[in-house]
Formats: C-alpha cells, structure tokens, sequence
C-alpha cells in the first residue's frame, strides 16, 4: 500500500503549483484540498500544520511535511522516496 498523501492549495499559489508538479513527476496520487477563500478550511489546516498558514501544506501518512521548499529539501536529499514508500501504520 502506498503512502497516504494531502496537500492543502489555492488554485493560482506558484508554490502550490511547484509541489504538485513534484508529486505528479514521481507518479504519486495525492488529495488535495484547494481551500481557496476558505477560512474555516484554512483554520483546520493550520491546527494540523502546527500554525503554519502558508501554502502549500503536505502530510505524508498523516505526518507534516511542511511547504514546498520543505518537500523539495527532502527529495534533494534523498528521504522523499522513503516517506513516500511508507504505508501509513495501523
């Protein structure tokens, strides 16, 4: 099973836009929350991403990853892959 992956967005967000590219290159299925205008939406984002509002904001198996220049520190590190090959524990 592969890793369970969300990414919060706003439609015309270049960063947003960044990350997705990154996840659709290496061929992972993700759900993504546009929240666009929503601040209720925006709100429980923010309680999952410890206070952080800035977008995007992605979760692995349930584990915040951060933003886009978070998702792209993994991969140039290697550990993207990893967290990506994880499927979420029971």
């Amino acid at each position: 099973m592969a890793a369970k992956v969300e990414i919060y967005t706003w439609m015309t967000c270049p960063f947003c836009i960044r990350a997705k590219g990154l996840l659709n290159k290496k061929g992972v299925e993700f759900v993504e929350y546009s929240i666009d205008g929503d601040e209720a939406a925006r709100a429980k984002m923010a309680d999952r991403a410890n206070g952080r509002r800035s977008l995007p904001q992605i979760f692995i198996n349930d584990r915040h990853i951060g933003g886009c220049d978070d998702i792209h520190a993994l991969e140039s590190q290697g550990k993207l892959d990893e967290l990506l090959a994880a499927s979420i524990r029971e």
